[in-house]
């Protein structure tokens, strides 16, 4: 079946697609994107200067399209295991919408394009970032660590986690103690919504000779693995208050959505092996989507009512 899949990669590499515009916008991995703007935008708005409108729109736009540079050079070096992955296989590279070479390209062009963007029109230092986040993702996380460790997810985590911290560099040309925090609320929460996934869809990582942690450790290491971090991502969401850059509702509120998340996990690790259809890893896969974009939409709200009345 490899030979199969690298002489298909080697036929579609060498010829032009015929692909549409939005298979170029899948490529950009859109949904991801779209969470990794609004975390960007959060890390920006929390910051202790009011940045200019233009440059906040072209600061979150080079964020955005850095995120789906990273994506496409993900899907270009992953295309033979997302060609057996049922929840992949009909990407734009591994279905021959789109050939490798230009999936490699596209997402080489528009990497370039969005660091230059950041460096000339916000600060070096969040240009920097911004590489370091595109390098992350597609060298050491997709080329290194996805295939050879089940601590993928965890290490791996840092480039989802890093677009905060360039939101706020892009403002103020500093990273300070708070976008660390933002930064390890999203770190912290990566591994109990990935290996979540990774339950139900152990099927998909067997195929593709994917280490995740279910199908190297085991279902029960790897639930209480998803409680424990689950345990600190209610510490984290609450450390904005608790250091002092958030108010007492958002703490109110990050500790409620907190103890719903554990309540989840806990719901995982207790469930082992009773229900068939895993349900409970699937519920908490959909809060910790749910759970991400409420904490960091609250602490926008709540960064702009206290810059109002602070």
């Amino acid at each position: 079946m490899a030979l199969v899949e690298h002489e298909l990669m080697e036929d579609t590499s060498s010829r032009l697609s015929e692909a549409m515009p939005g298979d170029f916008l899948e490529l950009l991995k859109p949904r991801v994107m779209s969470l990794v703007v609004f975390t960007a935008f959060v890390g920006m708005a929390v910051a202790p200067v009011t940045p200019h409108p233009l440059l906040a729109v072209i600061a979150v736009l080079a964020i955005a399209v850095g995120a789906g540079a990273s994506g496409a050079l993900n899907m270009w070096y992953d295309a033979d295991i997302d060609a057996v992955m049922s929840r992949t296989a009909k990407r734009p590279v591994p279905s021959g919408r789109v050939t490798p070479r230009e999936a490699l390209a596209f997402g080489l062009v528009l990497s370039v394009m969005s660091v230059l963007t950041l460096a000339l029109l916000a600060n070096l230092l969040s240009a920097a970032l911004l590489a370091f986040t595109i390098f992350f993702y597609a060298v050491i996380y997709t080329m290194w660590l996805k295939r050879s460790t089940p601590q993928n997810i965890v290490i791996g985590g840092a480039a989802g986690a890093l677009p905060p911290v360039v939101g706020w560099a892009a403002v103020t040309n500093t990273v300070t103690i708070e976008p660390i925090v933002l930064f390890a609320i999203i770190f912290l929460w990566t591994p109990p919504h990935f290996w979540a996934l990774a339950l139900f869809k152990r099927g998909d990582y067997e195929r593709a000779g994917v280490p995740m942690l279910p199908n190297v450790a085991g279902d029960a290491n790897t639930r209480l693995q998803i409680f424990i971090y689950s345990l600190l991502v209610a510490v984290s969401g609450v450390l904005p208050t608790v250091l002092g850059f958030a108010s007492l509702f958002y703490g109110a509120v990050s500790a409620a959505l907190g103890i719903c998340f554990v309540w989840y996990a806990w719901k995982v690790w207790q469930d082992a092996g009773r229900d068939e259809k895993l349900t409970a890893e699937k519920q908490l896969f959909g809060f910790s989507l749910l759970y991400l974009f409420a904490v960091f939409a609250v602490l926008l709200v709540d960064s702009f009512v206290l810059k109002i009345w602070g």
